[in-house]
This record gives structure tokens, sequence and C-alpha cells, in this order.
């Protein structure tokens, strides 16, 4: 398997591999790492393969994803300089005014604190602003955050989903101000979700230096290919809680965008999931793609996704953009 390469999260000195992973729709869900030790299994054979960023928010499984990687962390027994770690917020876990779907100063102060406590850790290296917050102002949040970096609760902050306009709002408050300025976004990315990434962000990563952690490099299972034919028992779609999920991956035009693409993996001899990874690692403007898994098989078979990057030549890149059909 190819070695793991590391890159910086934008022009932070931080270093991050290309390949992570995330806990989203995995930890403490039903079906899928309940307990500390199956997600113990699964975090090892990823450190195994050079990852070194583990991703993770308040709001997956309620808080709950946060303690099992937490108690995983310490069942392995990782030194803290081992490892990389996220959480992100923005969603809440109580139904009260100021503790939901907010970013305003009352909430991240104590929601960082319920993190690390969930975590058992003294820090986390990154924390994103899960959403963007209407009700908020920018200026309001950014003092938070960096407020947050002094008391040394994290390292380094960013945006999750925000346009480009509120990151350069924020970074541009930061800067006036002299306060620590986001580094990174954390937006979807894949095959069939290109335009923010590619289009929206372009001048932000000269201009401020932003990093991006890019998610759902799969489109939610989509680019595995094993919805072509239906929605399989025990896939993501089929989960309590993820009903939302069938209608885009039941879609017609996205599935026969897929067909399409199946057709160059299968040229190519690697499966369409290794592609599609492979796909977001060839673009630098990605810190790192971060990857799901239930199993530790599943892991493996992600990892291997780095020997299909030196495959895309231009011809092969070229091939790609003409199937079309990305948002």
């Amino acid at each position: 398997m190819a070695q793991m390469q590391y890159r910086r999260v934008g022009t932070s000195g931080l270093q991050v591999s290309v390949l992570s992973f995330g806990s989203w729709v995995t930890f403490a869900t039903s079906n899928q790492l309940e307990t500390a030790a199956q997600a113990a299994e699964c975090l090892q054979v990823a450190k195994d393969a050079g990852v070194n960023f583990f991703d993770n928010a308040e709001g997956y499984a309620a808080g709950e994803s946060e303690r099992v990687m937490g108690a995983a962390f310490r069942e392995l027994g990782w030194a803290r300089h081992e490892f990389v770690v996220s959480t992100k917020l923005y969603w809440g876990l109580h139904d009260v005014p100021n503790m939901k779907n907010t970013l305003n100063r009352k909430y991240l102060s104590q929601a960082i604190e319920g993190s690390l406590e969930r975590f058992g850790l003294d820090f986390v290296d990154l924390v994103f602003c899960h959403r963007p917050d209407p009700n908020t102002p920018i200026e309001e949040t950014v003092w938070a955050m960096s407020d947050m970096i002094t008391r040394g609760q994290a390292l380094y902050w960013g945006t999750s989903e925000w346009s480009a306009d509120e990151i350069r709002a924020a970074w541009e408050i930061a800067e006036r101000h002299h306060l620590h300025k986001p580094i990174v976004e954390q937006p979807q990315y894949n095959l069939l979700h290109r335009s923010r990434v590619e289009r929206e962000y372009a001048r932000l990563y000269d201009d401020i230096g932003l990093g991006t952690t890019i998610w759902s490099p799969l489109a939610s299972g989509l680019l595995t290919g094993k919805y072509q034919h239906g929605v399989p028992e025990g896939s993501r779609a089929s989960l309590p809680g993820y009903e939302w999920l069938r209608g885009y991956l039941t879609d017609p035009a996205r599935l026969a965008t897929v067909e399409k693409l199946s057709a160059i993996a299968k040229d190519l001899d690697v499966p369409l999931s290794n592609l599609a990874l492979a796909w977001c690692v060839k673009n630098p403007r990605v810190s790192t793609v971060i990857t799901g898994a239930s199993s530790p098989q599943q892991v493996r078979e992600n990892m291997t996704a780095l020997d299909a990057v030196e495959l895309l030549s231009d011809e092969v890149m070229a091939r790609i953009d003409a199937v079309g059909g990305a948002e």
C-alpha cells in the first residue's frame, strides 16, 4: 500500500494525514460501533495505516460519539502527542434557549467544556463552528472561539459549511482585533458535490490560507455503487433517523452519473470507492479526506485508495470531468 502523506492545514503548521477517520453515523450508533472496544479496533487499524487525524462532533449521537472515541483513546493507551482530534459545535444537546442551534458566547463556552469532559481530554486540536448562525453576530462568535484557544481548550478553530463571505468576514474581524483566526473549513466535497470547494472558496485558499477537512467523500455511500439497485439492509440509509438520505441515494440522475463513474473505475481496475477517495486526495486544496467505516476491514479498504492516486492521470481526470452531473 502507498505510504500515507501528510499535509498542512491551510497555511498553519498543523500536519494531518491526507486520509483521516471520522465518527459520523458510526460511533455509538445502533448496528455500527456501539462500544469503545469496537471503536478502538478501527482507530488502531487507521493509525497503523498512518492516520493521525480523528474527527468528531458534539452532535454525533448526541454527545455519545465523543464519549466512545475518548474511551477508545484511553483503551488504546495512545500518548496525546500521537493524534490530532477535532470536535464541532452548534446543534447543542439541551433543548433550551441559548443551548441549541447557536454560536453565541454562552453556548460555545459551555459546549467546549462538555466536549472535553466527554472525551476525557484537556484540549482538542481543532474545533469547528458546525454551521453558521444567522442570529448571532459573527464578531461575537469570533471572540468566543478566539478566547477558547487563548484558554487552551483548543489549538486551532475553523468553520463547517459556512459561505465564503461568512468565512472571510470572520477572518477579517479576527485580523482587525488581533484575535486567533479561523484556519480551516469542513465542507462536503465529492465527485457529485464540487462547486463550493472548487469555485466558491477559490480565492480563500490564497487570500487567507484556508485549509479544508472535507466530509462525505463517498457521498454518504452513493459513490460505492451499493445503491445502484435500491437501499441495502444495514446501509446508512436504512438506519433509523436517516430516512432523509433515501431520496438522495436513490435519485435516478445521480445513479446514472455513478454508473458512468463506475465504468471509469472498472477501466482502472479499482473499486469505485477508491476512485472517489483518490480523486479527493488529488486536489491539493484538500488538507484531509475524512473517511468513515463501521469495521476494521472497511478501514483497510479505504486506506488502499492511496494506491489509486497515481492512476489519476490528466486523461483520467478529464474523463471524470466529462461525466458531469456534479452540484
